[in-house]
């Protein structure tokens, strides 16, 4: 009698069955087969919690085949994947389908290749309910979040029913916030540097201005800065102290879910999302050239550095083979995990290093090659030898007056051979000095700084930040990120997050009535809990009584106050209502923001907020002044005379359309679900559009006339070759 084995992804169910016999039938879920109804809170607090499950509308089929499968076979392989979501998804298939004629077995596979599923047959489990009980309290509570703080914040800021209040999402919003906050209220200092120039025979060097008589050079004015320079034009300059030595740079570790995205976001411009997507195709496996379909990389969603010992001999046989034995770490290097890492889980590694990223480059497409890249590289460098490095330093005396100067260079790369990282610009070379021995003052220029506030949170530096504050787990980063985005609370300008109107309200509304539940301290300790879930150590039901108990009287004081709570959230205008006299306020609609008069519901004077942004073009039917009118889909350019002239157009980024022959031109255009894109004028007739802005700025490469704005770096369109900002 055949067996089945039951995975969620078709591409999954491909590969594996290419290394199984014909005794085996292999189907896919496509994800999960039940779960909490969309329309109904479906959580019975009263009985311990009993959540209300029910098949997801399109699964039915993919249920009935399973059940009917099941009938024909012994045994059932539940391969779901290896983490608590995988895990429910395998108990709640197992519920569904099994009969009494089945022997269930739970298939764990950390890479889908030969070697891989050979390994986890010969290791079968029994479905962890601990998993299953972590994922059920953690998709209870959001429930319960979700369900119960959304209909208040409808209630109160009047908006559509878009609006939401996530329970660890809110969080992620809650940093953005605060971050802005800092930023808005910062005030920023004036501050100089000095920097010298010294000669020592025909070889020149700068050093910077650090001490003045024994104490730290503190220069906050152009007068104070012209001082200084005057006073040292004329002094003798000895060499008080020089060494020259030796400074190592180990290699990073390799990769884990969290460093993954952190990475990919910086260097290759990708989403959190798209990088777990990405990675998952990896992982599920593409076909290679006169082989069979074949997993890339090791399981995606992981929190350990640990690399299985095998795996780590190979690598380093490999190193010597390719680079030489000098690339070699001399000793195997072993990476400590995080505090409350799990360690369930490999890091994140090709599944054969032999297997080169150019190898696979024309079988693979071009998101898949630079992730499996960035991950093959990562991998490499962490059992190759430390990068070595000249550091020198000097410290000049002339007076009263400190300069140092620092210099370093690279002497043996090491690990940086196959993983480069971003140095800082040293570009100082000191010659041979001698302590005592006298140098020539060649120069001295003042330079004018200001202290900066704190920056806003890029992708990278968000996930960074919520890992380090313990909030989310490996496979919440990208759904975070995801949904703050999603749902309008935030965008994205020149790479990095931005506080949204509706964002800051909804912000205003969570801390200021639920602070302790979208406390990041509080978070962080229930997803210790879940994790102490899992270990067995907690019992699911007394993680949400303690939880809901207190949280529900919240809930219940605030319904009850919600006329004060819309008044708190009002912004005053410091205008007057010309028919009632009471003061006009900001509020939130189902469009965004307008103004009303607080006398509402019996003075209903409303008006428009007078955002509208002047520009410089005219126009075509009028001859009026066009302004940037914020609109259901985004920003537009509308004729000022409005409503007797109502002349719209998109607004135009400069970029003429690349496309031969259509003579149109890339403006701005916003979805209907309020992402930001790009596209020709001409649409329909032409249909060209881009994800990221196009700026008019020439590639140095191929003579294309714009590139592509990536966040941290520029990106040639037509040629691909990428660019540091820094230097366009």
């Amino acid at each position: 009698m055949k067996s089945l084995v039951i995975v969620e992804s078709p591409k999954k169910a491909k590969t594996i069955s290419r290394y199984l016999s014909n005794k085996y039938i292999v189907k896919a879920t496509k994800g999960h087969v039940v779960d909490l109804p969309k329309n109904r809170f479906s959580v019975d607090v009263n009985n311990n919690f009993k959540p209300e499950y029910e098949i997801i509308k399109g699964k039915g089929s993919v249920v009935k085949d399973l059940k009917a499968t099941a009938k024909k076979v012994s045994d059932i392989y539940l391969a779901s994947d290896p983490d608590r979501e995988g895990e429910a998804i395998a108990y709640h298939i197992a519920e569904q389908i099994k009969n009494k004629n089945n022997v269930l077995h739970r298939l764990l596979l950390s890479e889908i290749t030969e070697n891989g599923i050979k390994e986890g047959f010969a290791n079968l489990k029994e479905l962890d309910r601990n998993k299953v009980d972590a994922q059920k309290a953690r998709r209870i509570l959001d429930r319960m979040v979700g369900y119960m703080v959304s209909p208040v914040l409808w209630r109160v800021i009047t908006a559509t029913r878009g609006l939401s209040a996530g329970r660890v999402q809110s969080v992620a919003l809650r940093l953005i916030c605060e971050r802005e906050e800092r930023i808005r209220n910062f005030v920023s200092e004036e501050y100089w540097s000095i920097i010298a120039k010294f000669l020592k025979g025909n070889t020149s060097f700068e050093a910077k201005l650090m001490k003045i008589d024994s104490k730290k050079a503190t220069i906050k004015n152009d007068d104070d800065a012209r001082a200084v320079c005057e006073n040292i034009k004329d002094l003798e300059f000895k060499i008080s102290d020089f060494k020259r030595s030796e400074k190592h740079r180990h290699p990073p570790p390799p990769f884990i879910t969290s460093t993954l995205q952190m990475e990919a976001s910086t260097k290759l411009g990708f989403s959190a999302n798209k990088t777990m997507a990405v990675a998952q195709q990896l992982y599920e496996g593409v076909e290679i050239e006169g082989k069979d379909s074949v997993g890339l990389i090791t399981y995606m969603r992981t929190d350990s550095f640990r690399v299985a010992a095998n795996a780590n001999r190979g690598l380093r046989k490999f190193i010597e083979k390719r680079y030489g034995k000098e690339y070699v770490s001399p000793k195997v290097l072993f990476y400590k995990d995080r505090s409350g890492a799990q360690g369930a889980h490999e890091a994140i590694r090709p599944t054969s290093v032999e297997r080169e990223p150019n190898e696979v480059k024309k079988n693979i497409t071009t998101d898949q090659f630079k992730l499996y890249d960035l991950i093959w590289r990562r991998f490499c460098a962490q059992q190759m030898s430390a990068a070595v490095y000249s550091a020198d330093r000097a410290d000049i005396q002339g007076g009263k007056y400190l300069f140092r100067a620092t210099g370093s260079e690279v002497k043996f790369p090491g690990f940086l051979k196959v993983y480069p990282v971003k140095e800082k610009k040293e570009g100082n070379v000191i010659p041979e000095l001698n302590v005592g021995e006298s140098v020539k003052l060649g120069g001295v220029t003042p330079n004018q700084h200001f202290t900066e506030p704190p920056p806003r949170y890029t992708e990278a530096s968000l996930i960074k930040e919520l890992e380090h504050r313990g909030i989310g787990r490996p496979s919440t980063y990208a759904p975070i990120v995801s949904i703050i985005k999603k749902r309008g609370y935030v965008e994205k300008l020149d790479g990095k997050f931005h506080p949204t109107d509706i964002g800051s309200v909804v912000n205003d509304f969570v801390v200021s009535r639920f602070n302790h539940i979208f406390d990041v301290g509080f978070t962080a300790e229930m997803e210790s809990q879940l994790d102490e879930i899992e270990n067995g150590k907690e019992r699911w039901i007394d993680t949400l009584r303690r939880f809901y108990e207190p949280f529900g009287k919240m809930v219940e004081e605030v319904k009850s106050d919600v006329k004060n709570i819309k008044t708190e959230l009002q912004r005053p205008t410091g205008d007057i209502c010309e028919i009632c006299g009471n003061p006009m306020v900001v509020k939130w609609g189902k469009y965004g923001k307008f103004i009303s008069c607080s006398g509402y519901p019996e003075c209903k004077n409303i008006k428009k907020t007078d955002e509208d942004i002047q520009t410089e073009e005219v126009c075509e039917v009028c001859g009026g002044r066009l302004v940037i009118k914020k609109g259901k889909y985004g920003r537009f350019l509308a004729c000022s005379n409005y409503p007797k002239c109502t002349f719209t157009k998109s607004i135009s980024v400069g970029v003429p359309c690349p496309q031969r022959g259509c003579g149109g031109e890339i403006v701005e255009k916003r979805s209907k679900r309020g992402r930001i894109f790009y596209a020709c004028n001409n649409y329909p007739k032409c249909k060209f559009t881009l994800s990221n802005l196009p700026v008019s700025k020439k590639c140095n490469n191929c003579g294309a006339n714009f590139l592509l704005d990536k966040g941290e770096y520029y990106l040639c369109y037509s040629c691909k070759t990428r660019f540091e900002k820094s230097n366009m």
